[in-house]
């Protein structure tokens, strides 16, 4: 094929790919569970276009902060539910990122897997792994096989599977910049929550103390105008805080029980552990709250200490949920929790809740989470 010839073919796959993106998302909104329905018909459109037996998708996701199979064709992807996957899971995956190219390879792949991924490479094949790349973000990988007496992929087909895994990169990197943008609003309606409390309350203040600071007795009438303006400062001033105060912990698809089986699975230096009987149906509201301070926890006793063993212990205390996170470790002057904790404590507020830390015991450092809940 030349050079004219090549162009004008990718110029039509590059068509027929963005025809393929909007069908695929037009019909995954129009769901009735679109979140992972999008890369499911991703899939099977990678295999209908490109002439592929199976397909997967492999992509990082920011709820459950682990690399997940998110859609597959042709293959149960929950066979891979319990598989911890990184670039050193896969070379074939580390080495098409690197490149940002299609990487084929042909044979027995068995070794080119862990165990967990034995559903994958359980026989000869001839696969394909496409990046999925997006503004130098790394968001996952496009896997795909043929049998292994299949041809080899031709310079159309990888420039095909090239522009799918752009594809499927930009549908991630647009949630990411949807979820950004929910953080840019509770932003600016904390800014809005203190230009109101300066505009209604600090001013109206204000005026009461210059009246109060003058000289003279104070008229009768004065004082009725002065206590007005106090009483409707404070209805202002309840009014204001009846708004978050903080930041709202970000909706979560996993739980606390398994954010516990990744971050010992992810650190296994930290001896991490959920002590036994702590295992319960936790709110689903409390889920978003307990993680984020689980991870916060963790991240300090790796950070100002030098633990070796991690216990997590969940619980219900008359009417309250309970987590709490200690380690050992703890050297030298015992230190002062950081801004993490502090946050994670305003939150907590939030739902009417707190948060506690320092060293228990000599050497040892707890976090504890108490938040009232209703049973039901």
């Amino acid at each position: 094929m030349s050079a004219p010839e090549l162009a004008g073919r990718e110029g039509a796959v590059s068509i027929e790919v963005l025809e393929l993106f909007v069908e695929v998302l037009s019909q995954s909104e129009t769901s009735a569970s679109p979140g992972d329905d999008f890369y499911d018909r991703l899939c099977g459109a990678v295999c209908r276009l490109a002439r592929m037996r199976r397909s997967l998708i492999f992509r990082y996701d920011q709820a459950t902060r682990r690399v997940r199979a998110a859609g597959g064709f042709g293959i149960d992807i929950e066979a891979f539910a319990g598989a911890y996957v990184t670039v050193e899971s896969a070379p074939i995956a580390a080495e098409a990122l690197r490149a940002d190219a299609v990487i084929e390879a042909c044979g027995d792949l068995r070794d080119q897997f862990p165990p967990e991924f034995a559903a994958l490479a359980s026989e000869p094949m001839r696969l394909v792994c496409a990046p999925m790349l997006a503004a130098g973000r790394a968001v996952g990988i496009l896997l795909a096989d043929r049998p292994v007496d299949a041809p080899a992929l031709d310079a159309a087909e990888r420039y095909l599977l090239w522009t799918l895994g752009k594809a499927a990169a930009l549908a991630s990197v647009a949630r990411f910049v949807a979820t950004e943008a929910e953080s840019s609003k509770q932003l600016q309606q904390r800014i809005d929550l203190a230009r109101d409390i300066h505009e209604r309350v600090i001013q109206r203040l204000f005026g009461v103390s210059m009246a109060l600071d003058g000289d003279g007795d104070l008229p009768a009438q004065a004082r009725v105008r002065c206590a007005s303006e106090t009483q409707a400062a404070l209805v202002d001033l309840r009014e204001a805080l009846q708004r978050p105060l903080g930041r709202a912990p970000r909706a979560t698809e996993t739980t606390l029980i398994a954010e516990v089986e990744r971050l010992s699975h992810e650190h296994p230096d930290l001896g991490m552990s959920l002590e036994d009987g702590s295992v319960f149906d936790m709110p689903p509201a409390l889920e978003p709250l307990a993680q984020s301070l689980l991870r916060e926890a963790v991240r300090n006793a790796q950070k100002h200490a030098r633990p070796t063993w991690v216990r997590v212990r969940t619980g219900r205390v008359d009417g309250a949920f309970v987590l709490e996170v200690v380690n050992d470790g703890v050297v030298g002057t015992p230190r002062r929790a950081g801004m993490g904790l502090r946050l994670a404590a305003f939150e907590a507020l939030q739902g009417g809740g707190v948060v506690e830390f320092g060293e228990r015991e000599p050497g040892t450092w707890q976090v504890r989470l108490v938040v009232p809940y209703a049973d039901g």
